[in-house]
């Protein structure tokens, strides 16, 4: 059956069963690679993925509650020449050890910050729980967000996509 996404601001039509899970969708179809396969569960975050703005897992999102809805990837906050503010920090501070979680932390993280620019710890911890990162790595992901939130406060400007 053919699904129209709007992933990263362009509009896709897809093969997929409405029940398919977006990460298979956005890996086996569309060739987005950056939201992994971790746990299926949604309980990692590896796969996460903003939907409408708002953090989701995308390997518990089936493509049918998709429609109409804006669906941003990793890819579609920036590049290696020109990274968005939170993925800046991320590298700065360097942040990923392996880096399985990386994509998927940046992703929660750009969620808080286009709601809440100016997060309190405790709040970025909390909206940051739900992302594991297995090498133990939380200090400097939490630094970083901090950092990606005092840089946007001081330019008075949201956590912008490309």
């Amino acid at each position: 059956m053919t699904s129209y996404l709007n992933v990263n601001g362009r509009q896709h039509a897809v093969e997929a069963d409405p029940a398919t899970p977006l990460l298979y969708v956005l890996r086996g179809e569309l060739g987005l690679n950056g939201a992994k396969y971790g746990c299926g569960l949604g309980q990692c975050g590896a796969c996460t993925v903003m939907v409408d703005g708002k953090a989701v897992f995308s390997c518990l999102m089936p493509v049918r509650a998709l429609a109409g809805r804006a669906i941003t990837t990793i890819e579609g906050l920036g590049d290696v020449t020109t990274p968005n503010p939170v993925q800046q920090a991320f590298q700065e501070v360097q942040a990923a050890q392996c880096g399985y979680c990386i994509a998927g932390m940046i992703m929660r993280a750009q969620s808080l910050l286009e709601t809440n620019a100016a997060p309190s710890d405790e709040e970025i911890r909390v909206h940051m729980q739900p992302n594991l990162c297995r090498c133990g790595t939380h200090s400097r992901i939490l630094r970083a967000v901090r950092s990606a939130s005092d840089k946007l406060s001081l330019k008075g400007s949201p956590a912008g996509t490309k």
